[in-house]
Formats: C-alpha cells, sequence, structure tokens
C-alpha cells in the first residue's frame, strides 16, 4: 500500500447524490438529428438483414452520434464517470429493432465483451421468474431481486431500458472516490483492509473456469483508484471449500462499504424512462437497482438490453484484474496476455 493510497482524492470523479441534488446535467437529451440517424442507421441495418453481434461500427455508421459518444467516453474516464442518455423514442422500435440499434451503439462506443461462460455480449435484464441458487444456473440480473451496489464486466456498462415496471426498480449510483474518501473519514483504519485479498465466487462464468477468483475490492494503479466489488457474490464465496472465513476487519470493512453506499447523502437515485440509455464506468462507479412489482403480462415486464465494454480511453489496470471473470478481457485489450489462467 502506498501513502498516496491513504490520502483523500480530488477531481471531477468525487460526487454524491447531496452534491448532485438539483442538478441534471449528467442528464443528455439526444438531439433531433440523432434520433432521426439513428432511425435511419437501424431501418437500413434490418433492410441489410444485419443481426445484433454480428456487425461492427463501420456497418453501422452515425457520425452525430458518435461524436456524442466520444463525449461520453471522456465523461466515463476523466469525468464523473458516468451520463444517462434521454429522448430516444424507443416506442418507435419494435423489440428487434431495439436489439440492433442498441449493438449499433455498442459498437460505436467500444468493443463489446463476453458476458458469460457462454461468449454472449449482449443479455436481456429481465424477471425469468427465477431465483440465484448454488447451482450457478441463474444471475441476479435474470431475477426481480433488488440489486445492491457492484460493478459489471469490462470497462463500462451500458443500459437501454425497453420498458418500465409497475413499481420499484430504482437505479442507484456511487462514486467509489467518493466511497473511498468516506471510508478514510469514518473508519481510516478499514482502508487499508479493503486493499487486501477478498475471496468472490464466480459463478461458473470465468472464461478460465476459475471457481474463484481473489482480488481486493479496491486497487490503487498509476495514480487511479478502481474497484471491484458485489457483496452476494462474496458471501457465496464464503461457502466454497478453501475459502478462508472473513476476519473480523474484512467483514467490519464490508459492511462499512454497505453503509456508506446506502447512505442518501452518498447515492444518486433516479428512475429510468423507457428510451433512457444508462453508461457507467466499471471501475469509478458502483451501481445498484431496488426490487421491484413487474406486470403479469410477461410481454409488458420490466427489459433492458446490457453490453459490457472495453473503450479505446480506458485507463490502465493492475495485474490483479487480468484474472477476473469482469475486467480479464478488458486488461487482455489493453495489456495484452491475461495475466493468469484457470491452471
Amino acid at each position: 500500500m502506498t501513502a498516496q493510497a491513504l490520502q483523500p482524492i480530488a477531481g471531477p470523479e468525487v460526487w454524491t447524490g447531496t452534491s448532485l441534488a438539483g442538478s441534471s446535467d449528467w442528464i443528455w437529451r439526444l438531439a433531433p438529428d440523432e434520433i432521426r440517424e439513428l432511425a435511419e442507421a437501424t431501418a437500413a441495418a434490418r433492410a441489410k438483414g444485419m443481426k445484433p453481434t454480428e456487425f461492427e461500427a463501420a456497418d453501422f455508421p452515425v457520425p452525430r452520434m458518435a461524436a456524442r459518444l466520444e463525449k461520453v467516453r471522456q465523461e466515463l474516464e476523466g469525468g464523473r464517470g458516468f451520463a444517462l442518455l434521454r429522448g430516444l423514442p424507443i416506442a418507435d422500435y419494435t423489440d428487434d429493432e431495439a436489439r440492433l440499434l442498441f449493438w449499433g451503439l455498442s459498437v460505436n462506443l467500444g468493443e463489446p465483451q463476453e458476458q458469460d461462460g457462454a461468449g454472449n455480449r449482449m443479455h436481456s435484464v429481465t424477471n425469468t421468474g427465477l431465483k440465484v441458487s448454488n447451482d450457478n444456473s441463474v444471475r441476479s440480473y435474470q431475477t426481480d431481486d433488488e440489486l445492491t451496489f457492484h460493478n459489471d464486466g469490462g470497462d463500462a456498462f451500458m443500459l437501454l431500458c425497453l420498458r418500465t415496471a409497475v413499481s420499484g426498480g430504482v437505479s442507484k449510483l456511487v462514486s467509489v472516490a467518493a466511497l473511498y474518501n468516506e471510508v478514510l473519514r469514518r473508519r481510516s483504519d478499514l482502508a487499508g483492509v479493503l486493499q487486501e485479498p477478498f475471496h468472490f465466487d464466480t459463478r461458473g462464468q470465468h472464461r478460465g473456469g476459475l471457481r474463484i477468483q481473489t482480488v481486493p475490492i479496491l486497487n490503487f494503479f498509476e495514480g487511479r483508484l478502481s474497484a471491484l466489488y458485489k457483496r452476494r457474490y462474496l458471501k457465496l464465496a464464503q461457502d466454497l471449500p478453501g475459502v478462508p472465513r472473513w476476519t473480523d476487519a474484512q467483514a467490519q470493512a464490508i459492511e462499512l462499504v454497505e453503509e456508506i453506499c446506502n447512505d442518501p447523502a452518498v447515492q444518486l437515485s433516479f428512475s429510468m424512462e423507457p428510451g433512457d440509455i444508462q453508461i457507467g464506468n466499471n471501475y469509478s462507479v458502483l451501481h445498484a437497482r431496488t426490487k421491484y412489482q413487474d406486470h403479469d403480462d410477461p410481454a409488458h415486464r420490466r427489459h433492458l438490453l446490457r453490453a459490457w465494454l472495453t473503450l479505446p480511453n480506458g485507463r490502465p489496470l493492475p495485474a490483479v484484474f487480468g484474472q477476473t471473470r469482469e475486467f480479464g478481457t478488458s486488461y487482455e485489450r489493453r495489456h495484452g496476455q491475461a495475466a493468469v489462467s484457470a491452471s
């Protein structure tokens, strides 16, 4: 641990719900020409018989929107770490057309990466009626459960809202830098603990076959702070053979992270609308979702599309990220060969 790792962080990535109260400049409304350009590109892709996940940015030219996405990339790395694009008239699209549009946005923003062991690069975040169990067959995004604060895979996540629930499903974001500063303020003795190795259940999704990955929750590398945090998977790993039980300090550190993330003054909460596109940096922002009540008719249930992206301007990553299911692909794209293999 370096001395820098025990000093408060400053800069635009440090924000709280309180500091953003009354501000809406993190919501970027699409311009009419951007909306029209996306509609034309989607119609052209459909007319050519193109399929989502099977085409590249050159096949979905959207120069006006690409300029917007370049600004998003700069906001993800160098700004607050997130943005919400609003104004897309998603009701004008069928679900199949929305998938084409979403994939076109994904490849214009970054490089979509695998989200599971099967290699799928686009997921539907919707309630399947299943529950997370010990057999790894169900993951949290497939349920209507509350999703506690965590990060996804890749440099960034992107979500397109197709339909909302009857109630609930509120999105929440927390700045990792603000979280760290608050740890220093409340319990500076635990700041170092969070930079020590923790064991995560990979839910059988690690591309190298690892059942458990061992990585600190907070990682300083080349002057940047990055996080990897999933409380549910940290707790699930505690039931696996060979995984040491948390020390008292580790348990206290995790509880402190939860306490800070769930502080209304720290978190930013908002409800996504149909057509909203939420984009966040996975290293500098944690996200969550409240439990929701869904529609009885499956055709009207809450439904989001999700991509995990490696960004062309992504930050340098610590070698330990190379062995994680979340960040291994982005590490390899940025630094070459993955840091470790399943062997």
